[in-house]
Order: C-alpha cells, then sequence, then structure tokens
C-alpha cells in the first residue's frame, strides 16, 4: 500500500513483535529521510503499530485475506496477486529465494487460495477485523478470544469502549 504496511507475523518470545517493528519502522525512517534528504524534518509514521492475536483456523484466513486484498480493496489492481508487493503475488509469481522469504502458516493454505482471495470478504467479516485492529482484542471465537484475552491481560480489550454505565440511576 503506499501508506500503510499490513504484517501477518507470529512472535516466538515475549517481545519480539515489538523488537521487530521497533527495528524495521526505525530502519524504514532513517532509509525515507535519507533518500529524501529530510532528515529531521518531519513524522514518517502518524502512530503506534497495532495488533492483535488471532486463532489458528478460519480466523486465521478471515486475517490473511483480508491483508492480501488490501491492494484489490483500495482499487489499486484489479486482482490482489498483482500488487508486486504483496505476499501472495511473491507466492505466485516469484523467484524461489522470494519464496523462501515467506514463512509457513500455522494452517495449511487453502485450494484455489488466489480465488478466494479476490472475493469480496463480508462486512461483518470486515466489521469483526476493523474491531480487533482498533481495540486489540483477540480475533477468534468467543471462548478463545475470552481464555486468550485473560492469558495476554486483554480483557479490557473486550468490553465496550468508555465509561461503564452508571447502575441504579
Amino acid at each position: 500500500m503506499p501508506n500503510h504496511w499490513h504484517l501477518v507475523v507470529w512472535p516466538r518470545e515475549d517481545d519480539e513483535l515489538t523488537n521487530f517493528i521497533g527495528w524495521l519502522t526505525l530502519t524504514h525512517t532513517q532509509r525515507w529521510h535519507a533518500q529524501r534528504e529530510s532528515a529531521g524534518t518531519g513524522h514518517v509514521y502518524q502512530g503506534r503499530f497495532k495488533s492483535f492475536p488471532v486463532q489458528e483456523d478460519d480466523h486465521f484466513y478471515t486475517v490473511a485475506r483480508y491483508v492480501e486484498r488490501n491492494a484489490l480493496r483500495a482499487d489499486l489492481v484489479c486482482r490482489a496477486e498483482h500488487w508486486r508487493w504483496s505476499s501472495l503475488y511473491r507466492w505466485q509469481r516469484g523467484t524461489d529465494a522470494e519464496r523462501e522469504l515467506l514463512a509457513t502458516w500455522p494452517v495449511s493454505r487453502r485450494p484455489h487460495w488466489p480465488d478466494y482471495v479476490n472475493a469480496p470478504q463480508t462486512q461483518a467479516e470486515l466489521n469483526a477485523l476493523h474491531r480487533s485492529i482498533q481495540r486489540g482484542n483477540p480475533f477468534g471465537d468467543a471462548s478463545w478470544s475470552e481464555r486468550t484475552a485473560r492469558d495476554l491481560g486483554l480483557e479490557s480489550t473486550l468490553r465496550s469502549p468508555g465509561r461503564p454505565k452508571r447502575s441504579g440511576t
């Protein structure tokens, strides 16, 4: 995308995600400013990265599909696999060396994956994903999400935003 990234990453240890994103954004910012000879003249990023845990089932497919069809959704290409900066492009058209850079998924890739990616997502899927993106709440079925939120200290992401309503008034 011209103005943001979507990454599906699988950290193996605590703080690995934060450390990786910190390194990535720092080195990208330095390169951006060096290329444009604009060192010290402003921000490259508008805000902190957003992340949320994803259940290893159809919920993973929903997230991967959302990420890989992002350029299509933005009308930048007529098919998702035509966006040359995407993993779907690399998976389909990349060299062997480029394909080796793509990590193995925690679930097997669905048959006819490109056709599935190119099919429109439902509004319900998009709403659920946007909630996880905005709130950072786990993306999965209800019991998995509650258990994961408890295990990771993310219980507040499952509650409605804002102050609780007063009781008895």
